[in-house]
């Protein structure tokens, strides 16, 4: 297999790569996409220059908006790196504005660090030259979060495609999955860029590929890259990663669409479900907790729906548990925990449902803009704002704000959270917090 010009291996990286461990945040929002960690005794405050609580910084050249990874005692983190500097616009400042990134030559990289120390134990530069697609001003040329398996990481790359590899950074192989150009619907010179990620499952991953036209959800071999199965999509695009779940008596992968939210046999791709919620840009993920899958997203503030994660066919009847009020979030995927629901609207503000009943308990407005999802650890809930200040709210009543700590740049990515280490990616800096000291 051809290596990338950049590639270049440690002789310290061990031969096998260790199993993926319980602990362990392997895909976007972690196992399953609930976004909760318990038993980690994270520090409740925290130095970002290197002081109390950092483990570890670590510079990430680039700019990418995808999350932290961590599989087998390694961090991933995917990036796309440019001369000069990267246009960011933060808030809703950007309107549907998109960016100039035409003419100008990038670097896609996939980081792989030790998560003790913070080591790179390797980079890889996947693709380099011109990009295929543009993005919005908010968003970056590298959006979707790496998926792993503790052996092998599959990392998305838009439009430049999707490529495997071995935990030493061999190249395992490659797929060119076209031009993926989501952007505002029915306009096809408006691409906002791509940000739905892979899902790792046993011998196969996932991919939903949104664009203008000609969508897909697709299954690869792990292995091989070898296509499995292929779902067409013929509704509006959406930027939501798709979720795995097991939490009943059969697997299912659910997935959003602009038109429709379905539940696929993630062997076959058969549809199990699918309920009807007809919206533009939705980017929130699904996930299930309690027997529920949560629905969320779509422009703007719109209501949540809870389904039965037993549902067969057209959801209706008992099968759509409940609805909440409008007020939902737009960009961010909510966190289950502790029998409520835990979100933030981009504008800042914090809501709890309760989570059998969808009936709002609390709401309050704090500072900054929010892109990141919330995280959930030990009765805390981790919010990362745009403008870079990390807050951390008691997830029981008063649900009162317990610390808050700039990070000193924009943090757009979701938190990750393994073996008492909450790991933050912000706009240049990689951080490890964590209170233990081996």
């Amino acid at each position: 297999m051809r290596r990338p010009p950049l590639a270049t291996a440690l002789t310290l990286i061990p031969l096998l790569a260790p199993a993926l461990a319980a602990e362990d945040w392997p895909s976007f929002r972690g196992a399953s996409a609930r976004g909760v960690a318990d038993g980690q005794d994270l520090p409740l405050e925290w130095d970002p220059d290197g002081g109390a609580n950092v483990r570890w910084r670590r510079e990430i050249p680039g700019v990418g908006h995808a999350s932290p990874i961590v599989a087998g005692g390694r961090v991933f983190v995917v990036t796309a790196v440019t001369a000069g500097e990267t246009e960011l616009v933060l808030g809703d400042e950007g309107g549907i504005d998109l960016a100039a990134d035409a003419g100008r030559e990038f670097s896609w990289r996939l980081y792989c660090l030790d998560a003790a120390t913070g080591e790179v134990l390797w980079e890889r530069e996947a693709y380099a030259g011109e990009p295929r697609a543009t993005r919005h001003v908010k968003s970056s040329q590298a959006n979707a979060t790496p998926s792993s398996d503790g052996e092998t990481v599959v990392a998305l790359f838009g439009s430049q495609g999707l490529v495997a590899y071995d935990a030493q950074g061999e190249e395992l192989w490659r797929r060119d999955l076209g031009v993926l150009d989501p952007g505002l619907y029915g306009d096809a010179t408006s691409q906002w860029g791509h940000a739905s990620s892979p899902v790792v499952w046993r011998d196969r991953v996932f991919v939903q590929v949104d664009r203008h036209a000609d969508s897909f959800v697709a299954a690869y071999d792990l292995s091989t890259g070898e296509e499995l199965w292929r779902v067409e999509r013929d509704e509006k695009p959406v930027w939501a990663t798709p979720t795995i779940d097991e939490s009943r008596d059969r697997a299912q992968l659910l997935v959003i669409g602009g038109d429709w939210d379905r539940g696929l046999d993630p062997r076959t791709g058969r549809e199990l479900w699918r309920f009807a919620r007809d919206l533009e840009v939705k980017t929130t993920s699904p996930f299930v907790a309690d027997g529920l899958v949560i629905l969320s997203g779509g422009y703007r503030n719109r209501e949540l729906f809870a389904v039965s994660a037993a549902a067969e066919g057209m959801v209706e009847g008992d099968e759509l548990v409940w609805t909440s009020e409008p007020g939902g979030p737009y960009t961010s995927t909510p966190v289950a925990y502790r029998g409520r629901l835990y979100f933030v609207t981009n504008t800042g503000i914090f809501n709890v449902l309760d989570l059998a009943t969808g009936e709002r308990l609390h709401r309050q407005r704090l500072e900054d803009t929010y892109s990141a999802s919330p995280v959930a650890t030990d009765g805390r809930i981790v919010l990362a704002g745009e403008g870079g200040v990390v807050r951390v709210l008691s997830s029981e009543p008063p649900f009162a704000e317990l610390a808050a700590v700039d990070m000193g740049e924009p943090c757009l990515a979701t938190p990750a959270v393994a073996d008492g280490t909450l790991y933050l990616r912000c706009r240049s800096h990689l951080w490890a917090v964590s209170g233990r000291t081996e």
